[in-house]
């Protein structure tokens, strides 16, 4: 394979197209401020590299990304890829991935709003996360370990899987579809609404008003705390640990707690076919 070693490019598509080659202990910076160093290139591998311009990776086809930084400066880094792995990276760029399929990302420390948009088979490992708006659109993607600060997180996507991560964020999982999450933490308000199929195993779940409008709904044997008005307008199997503070409204199912602190139902509620049960101690 073909080396560049301890060079700094900051040329206008510095490096473009180019195949079979190792990239070591570069830096993408300088006052030529060129934009896509990387694009359309093949078989990489990248190691403790620098980027601080914008595009850098652009259309690649297999590609290897290890301990390297891409800086605040460095715009959308990773846009229509194939087959690449990022390990052991710091990503800061805004709009840090998009539109990208086979990608695998471990022990990464990553801020970066829009993160992740339009990706399919995407996993990811060990990481730490902060975002806006992460995730939007995106299918076939697996989580372990995952630390989150985010705002809207998990929308529309489909066919997704959590592992022992802990997810702080807002309105999480609106519209989803197959989502399974399990001995995780999911904290935020209004949690899967408009969801479909949406499994939560062994989890704590936080904040207000979850997981309404939602179809296929199946909790077991988590813990929610914080949890008023839950449930609105649901098709619910849901069996809870400690207490839920209201329930409002289901539309079908059945919800059993060990204590449920209020029911309401509304005039025109539909919930005769809905069973919500204390459990006996």
């Amino acid at each position: 394979m073909q080396q560049y070693q301890q060079q700094t490019y900051d040329a206008e598509r510095a490096l473009y197209g180019i195949h079979d080659a190792q990239i070591i202990d570069c830096d993408f910076a300088g006052p030529a401020d060129g934009e896509s160093a990387l694009k359309e290139t093949a078989n990489l591998s990248v190691q403790n590299c620098r980027f601080y311009l914008r595009y850098p990776l652009w259309h690649v086809d297999k590609a290897s990304i290890l301990d390297s930084q891409m800086f605040e400066t460095c715009r959308a880094p990773l846009w229509y890829d194939r087959d690449i792995s990022v390990n052991h990276c710091e990503i800061n760029g805004i709009k840090a991935l998009r539109e990208s399929a086979h990608v695998v990302i471990k022990d990464c420390e990553i801020v970066s709003p829009e993160f992740g948009w339009f990706c399919t088979d995407l996993s990811m490992t060990g990481c730490t996360l902060s975002s806006e708006y992460p995730f939007l659109k995106s299918r076939k993607m697996q989580f372990e370990r995952l630390h989150m600060q985010a705002k809207y997180a998990f929308q529309y996507v489909e066919n997704v899987t959590f592992q022992d991560c802990e997810l702080n964020t807002k309105d999480a999982f609106w519209h989803s579809k197959n989502v399974t999450v399990t001995d995780s933490v999911v904290n935020g308000e209004y949690l899967g609404w408009y969801s479909e199929n949406l499994h939560l195993v062994r989890c704590k779940i936080i904040g207000t008003q979850p997981l309404c409008y939602a179809k296929g709904l199946v909790l077991e044997d988590c813990e929610m705390e914080g949890a008023d008005l839950a449930f609105e307008k649901s098709d619910v199997q849901a069996n809870v640990r400690g207490k839920i503070l209201s329930v409002k409204n289901p539309h079908s199912g059945c919800i059993v707690a060990d204590e449920i602190g209020e029911v309401v139902q509304d005039a025109d509620s539909q919930t005769k076919d809905t069973v919500i049960q204390v459990r006996s101690k």
